[in-house]
């Protein structure tokens, strides 16, 4: 490839870029109007424009917070005054009579100038030396702006040149990898022109449309990625349908065994979700299936009202949890809802910290058929353990686990497969469901079981804790206990990944003043002693869960029994002091988010939740789901510290105002995107090149009706040619850049 040497080879490698396809499908990341630019004398204050002027001068400023940089762009008598804070990089980058293209908001200015910018996106464009091909890609026209593939050697300018130059060597010979017919029912382009018009938009193309991806080159290139994604898993389930799995039967015997044990009358939602589980595991082929709810929402007793089918058609059932805290309480919640049975399974434990006698002698007991239900952590995926007749496999908060240990429990030589039942609390959209979980068929819990209360959700300020402890103390005098959170468990920040949103997002564009010098000597110690009597955590800022453990311990939670359970104690330790807290010996547990997920002690009615802006919308909810889990009216209290991000206040209105745990995780969704919202590595989700599961939610349930439509019968419009193209493209799609999901 022209202008593509072994070593920017080697640097477009590190970004997943290793073929010429691969480089035309990074995008711009916007685009600026440098056919129509903004003229200095029609801006108006708060617009966000293009303008394109000549540098008059440039200085890098210091002042006592920060380094600043300013560049003067001028227009006749019109100046623009453009500001970067933190910037002494910019230094010697600008010389007067260049000309720049900057683009940012526009702000009224009170110095000599008419306007400012305050951290423009800049690039200096080309002088009348350079070439016809550079000016004629950077200047007259609608421009790209792409992100660096690698300092300033790969940026934007070497982009527009080696793309452009790509382009116009395959002209005409771009292959097609959709068909014809699907083109024109959808209004597509074809390939090659969407390819083009992405990348050089021709004359007269919407801004607007351009930067938010809805021209029809975008919508094409997006669609056809969401078609091939849909189209694996398609193809992936409509596979799974045709293996031998287990015919469950499901007679009067099987109904009576699963009313015998039934503490509450189910919700509908309950009673939906069990019919559609029930059916799959009549079928012969094997389950996949996730059954999705909100926290409190029941999926347990769905999931052990499943597994009670399995049993009672002489088969074994397996429950894999993520910690060992959760498949303890699991186990102890199915010894005491199946001592109801008649029939009396006999339930094993299998979790890494059990002695060896233990594991060596449940091993024996499921190897032999002898263990009916099985419960355990990641213990269970270990080579030594062999089910003698496993049929059912539940595997609760899936997301925690990652795709590929799903599937290691099911591969038992000469049986058939078992049916899978994944359970999640994390809320997720329908449609984002589909594809995450692509290969699996939904089912939903959208509301609670009767007898749960509304939590009442209150945010206060930090300096209305004393209010708080005594709330607390009051609440233990009641019988009850209380959770309170920190976002660190010591000391700095730094390492700990129970905190989520660890700073506070800055204004767009803007980044944080840089640290102040340290001052000399008597005034530095009374500098440095107000700094820790302010901050218990001088650091970081933050109240840590070590500090306020020992400071409430001796201060206002004097004489309550107050416990401290964070995720650097070894499982042991975490499993003794949650047991404590679950028989009613801890009073209040000072926590990290260790006991974000799954936790059950009824009797706590409590959760305070400090620093409650530094965590996530997901997090919070979870957290809160550990109150209210009995009949007593609980309380979760939000407390905040003195700076609070607009995001920050967002997501503490939205944790006030509803308890809607779908409605939560949107706003969530909205907020951090979905990489980070699945965790895209974890989860399995794969990296998009163009499309945006948030932004092209309408073209993703497009392109799974579609994908759905071609499997059965792609019609008589498409040509064998085109299906074998389209074979031969999704094979490659799905092998190379889907990783962890198997290929067709």
């Amino acid at each position: 490839m022209r202008g593509v040497g072994p070593r920017v080879a080697e640097m477009l490698a590190e970004k997943s870029i290793q073929t010429a396809e691969d480089l035309l499908y990074h995008l711009p990341f916007r685009y600026e109007d440098r056919q129509n630019p903004r003229s200095l004398d029609e801006l108006v204050p708060g617009e966000v424009a293009s303008v394109i002027g000549e540098v008059r001068g440039a200085a890098l400023m210091r002042t006592r917070r920060m380094p600043l940089f300013e560049v003067t762009i001028g227009q006749g008598r019109f100046a623009l005054k453009c500001i970067w804070f933190n910037a002494p990089y910019l230094d010697g980058k600008f010389h007067a009579g260049q000309t720049v293209a900057v683009y940012g908001k526009v702000e009224p200015s009170r110095s000599s100038s008419n306007f400012k910018m305050m951290q423009p996106q800049f690039e200096i464009l080309p002088d009348a030396s350079a070439d016809a091909e550079t000016r004629l890609l950077e200047v007259g026209r609608i421009t790209p702006v792409y992100e660096s593939l690698g300092g300033s050697r790969l940026a934007s300018r070497w982009q527009r040149k080696v793309i452009f130059n790509l382009l116009e060597s395959l002209h005409g010979v771009v292959p097609e990898c959709l068909p014809q017919s699907m083109l024109d029912r959808l209004v597509l382009p074809n390939r090659e022109t969407a390819l083009r018009e992405v990348h050089y938009p021709p004359e007269g193309t919407p801004l607007p449309a351009l930067q938010s991806s809805s021209t029809p080159a975008h919508r094409r290139l997006i669609f056809e990625e969401l078609f091939f994604l849909e189209l694996g898993l398609e193809l992936k389930r409509r596979r799974m349908k045709e293996r031998q799995g287990i015919a469950f039967a499901t007679n009067d015997k099987v109904r009576e065994a699963i009313r015998e044990v039934l503490p509450f009358h189910p919700t509908a939602a309950q009673k939906r979700a069990l019919g559609e589980i029930v059916a799959d595991m009549r079928a012969p082929s094997p389950m996949r299936r996730l059954l999705q709810g909100d926290v409190g929402s029941g999926k347990t007793i769905v999931a052990f009202q499943a597994m009670l089918v399995a049993m009672e058609n002489g088969y074994q059932a397996a429950l894999m949890a993520p910690t060992e805290i959760l498949a303890t309480q699991h186990y102890l919640a199915a010894r005491k809802l199946l001592e109801k049975s008649s029939r009396k399974p006999r339930i094993v434990l299998l979790t890494g910290s059990l002695d060896e006698e233990r594991k060596r002698s449940n091993r024996g007991l499921i190897n032999r058929g002898e263990a009916n239900l099985i419960i355990g952590t990641h213990a269970l995926i270990e080579e030594k353990v062999e089910f003698d007749r496993l049929g059912l496999v539940v595997v609760d908060e899936q997301h925690r686990f990652g795709v590929l240990q799903r599937f290691k429990l099911m591969k038992k030589p000469n049986q058939p497969e078992p049916d899978v039942l994944v359970m999640t609390a994390t809320p997720i959209p329908r449609t984002l469901a589909l594809s995450l979980y692509g290969d699996l068929d939904l089912s939903v819990l959208d509301e609670l079981p009767p007898g749960r209360m509304p939590i009442v959700t209150r945010r206060v300020p930090l300096e209305r804790a004393p209010e708080v402890w005594d709330f607390v103390r009051k609440q233990v005098a009641l019988g009850h206990q209380a959770y309170i959170v920190y976002p660190v468990i010591e000391g700095s920040k730094d390492d700990q990944p129970e905190l989520d949103f660890s700073h506070d997002e800055p204004e767009a564009g803007i980044q944080p003043p840089a640290r102040k010098s340290t001052p000399k000597g008597k005034t530095a110690e009374l500098f440095a002693k107000a700094a820790q009597e302010a901050s218990p955590n001088a650091r970081s800022g933050l109240r840590s869960a070590v500090e306020m453990h020992e400071k409430l311990r001796t201060g206002p939670l004097a004489g309550l029994r107050v416990g401290l359970l964070h995720g650097r104690l070894d499982a042991d330790e975490k499993e003794v002091i949650m047991r404590r807290f679950q028989r009613g010996e801890i009073d209040v547990l000072v926590s990290t988010t260790v006991i974000e997920v799954g936790v059950d002690v009824p009797n706590a009615t409590v959760m305070v939740v400090e620093h409650a802006e530094r965590f996530g919308l997901a997090q919070l909810h979870q957290l809160r789901g550990r109150v209210g889990r009995g009949t007593a009216k609980s309380y979760c209290i939000l407390m905040t510290g003195e700076r609070i991000s607009p995001l920050g206040e967002e997501r503490l209105d939205a944790m006030v105002r509803t308890q809607d745990g779908f409605e939560l995780a949107e706003l969530d969704l909205a907020q951090r995107g979905p990489g980070e919202f699945f965790g895209t590595r974890q989860a399995g989700l794969p990296d998009f090149r163009v499309a945006n599961l948030l932004r092209d939610r309408q073209l993703l349930e497009l392109a799974k009706q579609e994908a759905a439509r071609f499997v059965i019968d792609p019609g008589p419009d498409v040509t064998p040619e085109e299906r074998a193209r389209l074979r031969a493209q999704l094979k490659q799609s799905w092998q190379r850049r889907y990783g962890l999901v198997e290929a067709g």
